[in-house]
């Protein structure tokens, strides 16, 4: 209950600070000098605190960019716990998990006048997830969330070139994985040209059960795998 909890928790939202490879590298964070058991407490603390943030809609409201850390959040802090689960240490996902729940702790600015200008718009560019049920190549409901926020986010900043790329896990046979992949990169990439992002603009490829956020034996159903991946910049 709690692998898929966790999978579609880390379905959830992009927005502007949503950073997921090596595009972008969180600081060095503590919790990398925990033990397993202690670093899974920290985690799931954090999972949880991020989860209530996501989900309270005074937040989801604000002029500001705590959703969208809170979002990001659950979706690293499940990342990392998933590794916990198999044993690893995932320096990247622990350290991005521990980062958006800092900023997401963060007070908020103070409101903004009538009068003062907008806060400005964080437009580094993104590497997002995309998580998707078994067997499906539709995402889920938090996924389209995330590729809407995605889109507004790309016509505000100004990004003009997409990678849009489909994983599996390791369940099914290679053949259809690497077709069930590829749709789910398409299903991703219409939902982002309805959003305006000129099909032209994006990379759209399937690439099977290959490069797992987990490693598992074959023909093991991990939420983390069934994905896709979008990366963005303005060039």
């Amino acid at each position: 209950m709690m692998r898929n909890a966790l999978g579609k928790a880390a379905a959830a939202g992009l927005a502007t600070a949503m950073l997921t490879s090596a595009a972008w590298a969180a600081p060095a964070s503590p919790l990398l000098q925990l033990g397993k058991s202690e670093l899974n407490d920290a985690l799931r603390s954090r999972y949880d605190t991020a989860v209530k943030a996501a989900g309270d809609t005074s937040v989801r409201a604000a002029q500001d960019s705590r959703w969208t850390y809170a979002v990001e959040a659950k979706n690293q802090c499940g990342i990392a716990i998933g590794f916990i689960k198999s044993g690893t240490k995932d320096a990247d996902s622990i350290n991005k998990c521990d980062d958006f729940v800092a900023r997401l702790s963060a007070p908020p600015p103070p409101p903004v006048s009538a009068a003062s200008a907008p806060p400005a718009l964080d437009c580094t560019a993104p590497a997002v997830s995309i998580f998707f049920d078994w067997n499906m190549d539709t995402p889920l409901p938090e996924g389209v969330n995330t590729v809407n926020a995605l889109t507004q986010t790309a016509a505000q900043c100004g990004w003009k070139r997409f990678g849009v790329t489909g994983y599996t896990d390791t369940s099914g046979g290679t053949r259809y994985n690497d077709g069930l992949s590829l749709r789910r990169a398409q299903n991703v990439a219409g939902l982002m040209s309805q959003g305006g992002v000129a099909m032209g603009a994006m990379t759209v490829t399937g690439l099977g059960e290959t490069q797992l956020k987990i490693e598992t034996a074959d023909g093991v159903r991990e939420p983390m795998n069934r994905r896709v991946e979008i990366t963005a910049s303005a060039n």
